[in-house]
């Protein structure tokens, strides 16, 4: 499983990994979830984005990754971008209206920006008038804040004024 996850060029799916390994996807997921719990013994980790999985650079290793290949970690993202990308992160799929209805603002050069660096993609299209895109969080999402599945997430807080107090 490893040796498959580290010689794929990108995200691979559960049913290319069982047709490679010639087993069945119940084996591959089997093996996942001993990997992906398995404590950390080297620098690199399993990442899960839904059906799809890829082997990744650890998160504790990142500095001495992007040291060793010159990477800028000074282009850091916006306020605007940040809450963009937690918009999508927890609602996702979600469209630009939907997006634009719970930051008040227009959002396209955030959502062209966060594209751009491969944070969010569009996963589908809505079935009503216009079809408008759906997107969602991507692998690079999970990277580059160091989250190994989206259940990795911290709840949202609860909303003021729902408990049950009189």
């Amino acid at each position: 499983m490893e040796a498959l996850l580290f010689v794929a060029d990108g995200p691979v799916s559960i049913e290319e990994l069982a047709s490679a390994a010639q087993v069945p996807p119940a084996e591959i997921e089997a093996a996942l979830q001993r990997l992906i719990e398995a404590p950390p013994r080297s620098g690199l980790c399993i990442v899960r984005h839904g059906a799809q999985v890829q082997m990744v650079t650890a998160p504790e290793a990142a500095p001495a990754v992007e040291r060793f290949l010159g990477l800028d970690r000074s282009a850091r993202l916006s306020n605007a971008a940040l809450e963009t990308l937690a918009i999508i992160a927890y609602r996702q799929p979600v469209t630009r209206a939907q997006i634009e209805a719970i930051r008040g603002v227009n959002s396209d050069a955030v959502i062209r920006s966060l594209l751009a660096k491969s944070l969010i993609q569009p996963v589908g299209r809505l079935e009503q008038a216009g079809r408008p895109e759906l997107l969602g969080t991507t692998f690079e999402f999970l990277h580059y804040f160091g989250l190994k599945s989206l259940d990795e997430l911290p709840p949202l807080p609860e909303p003021e004024g729902t408990d049950d107090r009189p």
